[in-house]
């Protein structure tokens, strides 16, 4: 597309459509009627999602979609290895490198708020084989993901009882999340809005009892504060002595970082189902910023007053696994100040906590399959959706990877955990890779084309510099991380580590060799794409944007706009 293509670029933003008649340009009573109940999302067609996710519902998930067993359970193997400094600077770290890729998702979702989010973008924006890469990898992280998340509920079960089957557990959970996501989109967006409330709540008690007992309301009336910094100490050795022991802790710290710290991917894969895109994920992906601020660097920071580094129950359950007491860095220190009944809430809204985890990437499961699907990149199959927008058999395949949680029955809980935080880490990092370059690529094209970004519904500022820096960061992790697989040699850990790194270059060529795509140049990128239809969306729409706490009150009151 040739810059005189946009010689208006506001208009790809505000043109409004009259859907009243029937235009040639999308009009008419019957996609009018589609374009009412929120179905017109793609190329001018009625297809199978739908836009029914309200402001509420994406302000929560955007808030608590990505808060689950990294926050609760593998950060304290953190802790035990780098100590609580290492710990608090590697979290902090890596959320400021994290807002980076936030700033680049942002921009380019709230313009373009397409079916598959970023992966979209890539295909689009960059070359298919490229898009193909980014959904395979996304949907192969958020699958590995559900099983790692039900084996984490039959860690906290274990907290009150110990002689409940695990294969009772997993075949419950994957009951109920396949029961939830064959409603409508709503029914989830309902569902996660309580379960992220819940994530928020179990967050501001974690932050309170770190208060109240530092300063001494505690069974002891010990004024503890900042003890653990002094004794045993702020930084752990790991693996070595001095100071290589202590970088090697930071490390460990970093690794395990790099998992907790995630989120803005989830809000760009429902951009495609929320009401007032441009309004309401506008307003999740700035939430993400703070989120990361408040949860994980304030998680970071309790975690290493609480507990200290060398705390044998902490060393032991990072050893051997264990039930949810030994597991979670937050019980073990209710338990060792001798606090009684706040271990069983806690304890409880964290089980609720990594279920909702596990609902969000069974979510994302079936929105990435569809997506890859909808764009030719997966067997067509998989675009089939009921009269409600839920894709079928995308949800088939999320039970079938849900499944792979069975392998605890043998390897146990704690192991399985393990095993899914060394495969999934590199999709992680390949996914904000993936995001870094495909923002860059647009960027640059916005720049060759004279598409003026201050226009965008979301600009965001330090570009392209946040996408360099990003990508720079994203790239020397991936080749890091399994660093210690080399000394000494362990094939295990080697391909535990670099398996999905292995495989991303396959993916990428192999579509490109096979189907002949092409890297686009910025003056070929399509910046129009969907925004025609996007407009038209957003004119059609009679319900006007309400405010997150308007949403809350009208709940409330029992008030559904538009029902």
């Amino acid at each position: 597309m040739s810059s005189s293509g946009l010689s208006k670029p506001t208009n790809i933003i505000t043109e409004k459509f009259d859907v009243s008649e029937d235009t040639g340009r999308g009009g008419g009573n019957e996609i009018g009627k589609d374009l009412q109940e929120g179905k017109f999302l793609q190329t001018g067609k009625s297809v199978g999602l739908h836009r029914r996710l309200d402001n509420r519902h994406v302000q929560l998930i955007a808030i608590g979609g990505s808060l689950g067993t990294g926050l609760f359970i593998a950060i304290g193997g953190a802790l035990s290895k780098g100590g609580p400094a290492s710990l608090l600077l590697a979290v902090t770290v890596e959320s400021i490198m994290l807002s980076m890729v936030n700033n680049c998702i942002a921009e380019m979702a709230t313009y373009m708020p397409v079916s598959g989010g970023f992966i979209s973008h890539a295909g689009k924006w960059v070359d298919d084989a490229w898009g193909f890469l980014a959904g395979w990898n996304l949907f192969i992280f958020m699958a590995l993901s559900i099983p790692f998340e039900i084996s984490a509920v039959n860690l906290f079960l274990q907290f009150w009882r110990d002689d409940i089957p695990a294969w009772a557990v997993c075949v419950a959970c994957l009951a109920v999340y396949l029961a939830i996501n064959l409603f409508t989109v709503h029914a989830y967006g309902e569902t996660e809005f309580w379960l992220s409330t819940g994530k928020v709540f179990l967050m501001t008690i974690l932050f309170g009892l770190t208060f109240v007992t530092m300063v001494g309301g505690n069974p002891d009336h010990d004024a503890y504060g900042f003890r653990h910094w002094n004794s045993p100490g702020a930084f752990a050795e790991y693996a070595s002595s001095g100071d290589l022991g202590r970088f090697e802790g930071f490390l460990e710290c970093l690794w395990t970082a790099l998992f907790i710290v995630t989120g803005p991917e989830y809000v760009s894969s429902l951009s495609a189902e929320a009401k007032h895109p441009r309004v309401y994920v506008k307003q999740a992906f700035k939430v993400v910023y703070w989120r990361s601020i408040v949860f994980f660097v304030g998680g970071a920071i309790c975690i290493g007053i609480l507990l200290a580094y060398d705390d044998s129950t902490l060393i032991q359950s990072v050893k051997n696994g264990g039930s949810s007491a030994y597991a979670s860095p937050y019980i073990i220190a209710m338990k060792n100040m001798g606090i009684t009944g706040l271990p069983h809430l806690a304890c409880a809204l964290m089980l609720t906590t990594v279920f909702s985890a596990g609902n969000t990437y069974w979510y994302a499961t079936t929105r990435g399959l569809y997506s890859l699907a909808a764009g030719g990149r997966a067997p067509r199959i998989f675009t089939r959706t009921n009269d409600r927008g839920i894709p079928i058999y995308c949800n088939i395949v999320a039970l079938a990877f849900g499944c792979l949680s069975f392998l605890q029955l043998s390897g146990g809980a704690m192991t399985v955990l393990n095993w899914l935080i060394s495969l999934t880490t590199a999709n992680i990092l390949i996914n904000y890779i993936i995001i870094g370059v495909t923002y860059i690529c647009f960027y640059r094209a916005c720049y060759a084309q004279g598409f003026d970004r201050t226009k965008l519904p979301y600009y965001a500022y330090f570009q392209p510099y946040c996408g360099y820096i990003s990508i720079a960061w994203m790239v020397l992790m991936l080749f890091c991380f399994g660093y210690r697989s080399f000394t000494p040699w362990s094939t295990k850990s080697f391909f535990l580590s670099y398996t999905m790194f292995i495989l991303a270059p396959i993916y990428f060529f192999s579509w490109k060799i096979f189907h002949g795509t092409k890297w686009l140049t910025p003056e070929e990128v399509d910046l129009r794409w969907e925004a025609d239809d996007i407009a038209l969306y957003e004119a059609s729409e009679t319900e006007q944007p309400i405010k997150f706490w308007r949403g809350i009150i009208n709940m409330l009151r029992g008030w559904k706009p538009g029902r």
